[in-house]
């Protein structure tokens, strides 16, 4: 059983009919990403930021490896078993993110590196980033070893990802191209707490 597995409020959300059979798949389910799930989440991170910024996050095989190193990092978001919203994450250890953090895991570390967001465009505009960024956020309380999230964004994103309680650390020391972004990280607190609570 995977870690996401275990904790309850990673279970996924059933839904019945109304003669009280159970759907042949959940309503909505969120789990970690599998190697399989590689392709829909590249065809969905592509179409969110190519037409914004002209380059993708993670290309398909970053997404790859980072499923295959730390497939415990990521969440997805799934209605009806298909893929809606993800999150890709791995673990860094330092305290600021520089250029080796693009493509390295760093399985001792404390803070885990938000590669990328993405939602589905027909189901954008509808909360589903921040829910699932809420979720992401939950679950790492349940891992005693992270004590740290972050991640860089574009200046226009930056009220979003505050909205979820990250907090600005400033520009980040990676460009790409022509692009810049900001650093923001998030604290993660009460292990205790959650573990106790929540079955983790």
């Amino acid at each position: 059983m995977s870690v996401v597995n275990a904790v309850p409020f990673m279970k996924p959300l059933c839904m019945r009919s109304p003669r009280g059979r159970r759907h042949t798949l959940p309503a909505s389910e969120f789990r970690s990403l599998s190697l399989e799930d590689a392709i829909s989440v590249f065809e969905i991170e592509r179409e969110a930021f190519i037409s914004v910024s002209g380059e993708c996050p993670l290309h398909l095989d970053e997404v790859r490896h980072f499923l295959t190193l730390c497939p415990e990092l990521s969440l997805g978001w799934f209605e009806e078993g298909r893929l809606v919203a993800f999150i890709i994450g791995s673990l860094w250890d330092q305290e600021r993110l520089n250029e080796d953090a693009l493509i390295l895991h760093k399985p001792h570390g404390t803070t885990v590196h938000i590669h990328v967001l993405a939602v589905h465009r027909t189901f954008r505009q509808q909360g589903k980033g921040s829910i699932l960024m809420w979720r992401y956020l939950q679950y790492l309380r349940c891992l005693p070893h992270v004590h740290r999230a972050v991640l860089m964004c574009e200046d226009f994103l930056v009220p979003f990802y505050q909205k979820s309680g990250f907090k600005v650390h400033g520009p980040s020391q990676i460009t790409v191209g022509p692009l810049t972004f900001i650093e923001m990280f998030y604290l993660v607190q009460g292990h205790a707490f959650m573990r106790r609570n929540s079955g983790c």
